[in-house]
């Protein structure tokens, strides 16, 4: 299966925040931008209009966009960054240097209070990547998503370990930009 999946736009106002499930809006001409983009991809490469997104606006919201357009849009919790718990949407300078250590040292399995683990991430994005290979077969899956997720989908993909420290963690990708991942 080809998995062609696009970061979302950038949302507002998140400088210094840690954001994971925290739904925070975009900008609209950011929301067009990317659904723009995908809708002229699509026709370039002559895919079907079917587009999966996660239940966060930054995702939907482009979802919806391209619905008005042709598109079938569905939306699929499994796709959801991953969830930091107490610490979704507070500062980083907020959250304690004793929890970040704890983090740091159990990178893959720690989980904030009420969050989840990178363990668990990757749980729910290979569930979700069996459960849509199998329902797709050879059609290419289109998704709008986020960057903690693509990256687990990016090391599952190259049959990677889950990273057992934050140094193994890859960069972040870029907002707006296409991630082409061969499951």
């Amino acid at each position: 299966m080809i998995l062609y999946i696009w970061r979302h736009p950038k949302p507002m106002n998140t400088e210094g925040i840690c954001i994971g499930q925290t739904d925070i809006g975009v900008d609209k001409r950011k929301l067009k931008r990317l659904a723009n983009k995908i809708e002229r991809f699509v026709r370039l490469h002559q895919l079907p209009k079917i587009i999966w997104v996660s239940p966060l606006q930054r995702s939907l919201k482009v979802g919806k966009i391209l619905a008005q357009r042709g598109f079938e849009c569905q939306v699929a919790p499994e796709l959801a960054e991953i969830n930091f718990g107490e610490w979704d949407g507070c500062r980083w300078a907020q959250i304690t240097k004793q929890e970040i250590d704890e983090w740091c040292h159990n990178f893959a399995h720690f989980a904030p209070s009420h969050g989840e683990s990178l363990q668990q991430l990757f749980e729910r994005v290979e569930g979700w990547l069996v459960k849509i290979s199998a329902e797709q077969e050879d059609s290419p899956v289109l998704v709008i998503g986020h960057a903690g997720w693509i990256n687990a989908a990016k090391i599952i993909a190259a049959d990677q370990a889950v990273p057992k420290t934050a140094a193994e963690w890859p960069r972040s990708v870029a907002y707006l930009s296409c991630n082409r991942i061969d499951i």
